[in-house]
């Protein structure tokens, strides 16, 4: 969490490798949005109903919730290099076979092909990004949330332009964008080793035992029937041409993007995360229910539309990290397991919500959505305690996974109490460490060496950024060249999964049971705004450590952490 003296090195100035995976990053999350502005052009082209159009959504999400019981154990098998390659290709071809059909049950099996491929593609991009990505994990985090907020506001507008020309424009479009991310990623992407334990193809499936992963699976089941009965039907009583429906869905992807990204993680460090969760799903079925009350008024369709992007963004990023927080299996597994339940719950819904159209109005499906949004919350209440658990560190349950602290090195035999300096994986830790040394040394303390091990978590992926050797490692290395120069260091690895300010609460635990004198932190990659701002490591840390929080750099003194300097750090940025 700590970083570099100075400025921090641009997220931006990456390889070639990560630019190309990041480029077709953008391209698959446009995959679910584009073709919402086509919908009532299609059913009209092809003499089509609602509820024959809406499978388009249905055959899509349920090939790609089965193809991720079996993806981990694909990539294992052959490597993410060649399962992010087949994945391209075939998005490349279902794509292309799309728009050349004339017939909505082509299309619909198509998209089928095309779900294989966004499940092979999704489940190795982030690890993929992470791996070849320069100057630590969170410069490619922070790539890979900028294409995924650029994919999801851009793909309904891409859409809604291409389909005021021609139905067939979307798939074509994608079909020629994939397919140069497809020649970028076979130039430009190095051979990854593959994992050193092959993954089980059943290990999804058994993962579902644990009642925490089944709680959480089953919670974004619900939330997945409400969200994509929204997506699926939605645009029929807007009554808008393709180009005006690309708008709509515009404006609803920014706040998406823009709630998934900033605000989530402020409401989750204010409020934690099972709080802000049971407020974000009751905000959705109302949301929902207004949406069926005025579904004869296009006017209200589209606001509450736009407004749900607001919901959906918080509820995408804490789903995902509440799954991680209580799952006992390895991340990627979880993953699967997670992403197999969330994706047969949006892919049934839209096939459920036209036959019920069907038969009754179309208000019905709606309000059978808001109910599945309620419904989510007594089912993630049942499993209230084991994530409250995981969050506070209680310690209590056996299937949580929070953020814990793993030694390092010998203790240091003093009763002195210890300078803590917290480096996380990126070029310059040695400078910070240096920095902390000096106190050290000023103030007469053994130096305590806490590098922060996160498992990165965006959307419905989580990918372990950096493995248990790697850093030992480094510690190591921190500890030998202290021990070189003289100062009594230890080391600790401080593993967290995905909320910064969990590390942050954990590691100000630490720093009051060991007495600490002071918690030095450096400047974060990720910018001041980000570092400075609720929700983060740094201001978690600083709001709940009893003792001194420092920010320490090799070109200023010292500075005290405070309330007011937060907000100092974080204006000036502005």
């Amino acid at each position: 969490m700590s970083t570099p003296h100075g400025a921090a090195a641009s997220p931006f100035k990456q390889p070639k490798a990560v630019w190309a995976v990041a480029f077709a990053c953008v391209i698959s999350f446009m995959g679910i949005g584009l073709v919402d502005p086509i919908l009532p052009a299609l059913a009209e082209s092809l003499h089509a109903t609602p509820s024959q159009v809406s499978l388009l959504f249905s055959s899509y999400l349920i090939v790609t919730a089965v193809a991720m019981l079996f993806v981990g154990w694909f990539s294992s098998r052959f490597g993410a290099k060649r399962t992010l390659v087949i994945g391209l290709a075939v998005i490349v071809v279902f794509a292309a076979l799309a728009g050349t059909t004339d017939s909505i049950n082509g299309i619909v099996g198509f998209r089928a092909g095309w779900g294989l491929g966004n499940a092979l593609f999704i489940a190795t991009s982030l690890a993929v990004i992470v791996a070849s990505a320069s100057g630590g994990f969170a410069g490619a985090i922070i790539l890979y949330e900028t294409a995924l907020g650029l994919g999801i506001a851009v793909g309904p507008l891409l859409g809604g332009e291409l389909g005021a020309i021609s139905w067939r424009g979307p798939f074509f479009g994608v079909a020629v964008l994939m397919a140069l991310a497809l020649v970028a990623t076979l130039v430009f992407v190095p051979s990854l080793p593959k994992p050193k334990r092959p993954t089980s193809p059943i290990a999804p499936l058994k993962a579902l035992r644990h009642r925490g992963l089944l709680t959480m699976g089953i919670m974004a089941l619900l939330y997945n029937w409400g969200f994509f009965t929204m997506l699926g039907y939605a645009p029929y009583p807007m009554k808008l041409s393709a180009h005006q429906l690309g708008l709509v869905f515009t404006g609803w992807g920014l706040l998406v993007a823009a709630f998934s990204v900033f605000f989530a993680p402020r409401l989750q460090a204010r409020y934690g995360t099972a709080p802000v969760l049971y407020a974000n799903l009751l905000g959705l079925g109302i949301v929902m229910a207004v949406i069926a009350a005025g579904v004869a008024t296009p006017t209200t369709v589209i606001v509450a539309v736009i407004v749900s992007g607001a919901f959906i963004g918080i509820n995408n990023t804490l789903t995902t990290q509440a799954v991680m927080l209580v799952s006992p299996v390895e991340r990627p597994v979880a993953s699967s397991a997670y992403g197999f339940l969330r994706f047969i719950g949006g892919g049934l819904a839209p096939y459920v919500a036209g036959k019920l159209a069907d038969a009754t109005d179309l208000s019905v499906p709606f309000y059978v959505g808001a109910a599945t949004f309620l419904l989510a919350i007594p089912v993630l209440a049942s499993g209230h305690r084991l994530l409250r658990q995981a969050e506070q560190h209680s310690g209590e349950a056996a299937e949580t996974v929070e953020p814990s602290l793993t030694a390092v090195g010998a203790a240091v035999p003093t009763d002195v109490p210890p300078v803590i300096v917290a480096v996380g994986d990126h070029d310059r830790a040695d400078a910070i460490v240096a920095a902390a040394a000096r106190i050290a040394r000023d103030t007469g303390s053994p130096l305590e060496v806490v590098h922060v091990q996160q498992t990165a978590v965006v959307e419905e992926q989580a990918v372990d950024v950096e493995s248990a050797g790697q850093a030992k490692a480094a510690v190591t290395a921190h500890l030998d060249r202290l021990a070189a120069e003289g100062v009594a260091a230890t080391g600790q690895i401080l593993s967290s999964v995905g909320d910064h300010a969990a590390a942050g609460r954990a590691l100000a635990r630490h720093a009051a049971d060991v007495h600490a004198r002071a918690v030095a932190v450096g400047r974060s990659p990720r910018g001041p705004v980000a570092q400075f701002t609720d929700g983060s490591f740094t201001t978690a840390l600083t709001h709940t450590a009893e003792c001194t929080v420092v920010l320490v750099d090799a070109e200023h003194t010292p500075r005290r952490l405070t309330k007011d300097s937060l907000a100092e750090l974080r204006g000036s940025a502005v």
